[in-house]
């Protein structure tokens, strides 16, 4: 049996396994990440066009109306006011490779 590939999931981990693809210190690694983050903040900005990272998804603001709401604890309706919320959505390619059985 195949042994299963382990997927870092804390920061430095993912730095580390960055680092050690590209063949860069990790220090570079913890660069080329802080820039794409804000990258992503400064395009998803964009209402129109948001940030996409192809294979990935995109990263986008949406304008979300005003509407009626209720208090889970009370059970009172509220008036919710007109907001904007970050949404992001799943590339095909990546949906694909994630839900693949």
């Amino acid at each position: 049996m195949a042994k299963k590939e382990i997927v870092p999931t804390t920061k430095s981990g993912i730095m580390a396994a960055l680092a050690e693809a590209a063949g860069i210190s990790k220090k570079q690694a913890v660069l080329v990440y802080e820039k794409l983050l804000d990258l992503a903040i400064k395009g998803a900005k964009q209402e129109e066009k948001g940030f996409m990272i192809p294979g990935l998804g995109k990263l986008r603001i949406k304008k979300q109306g005003a509407r009626t709401v209720r208090n889970p604890q009370t059970g009172a309706t509220i008036k919710k006011p007109a907001c904007k919320v970050a949404k992001f959505r799943l590339a095909k390619a990546a949906k694909d490779a994630v839900l693949a059985k």
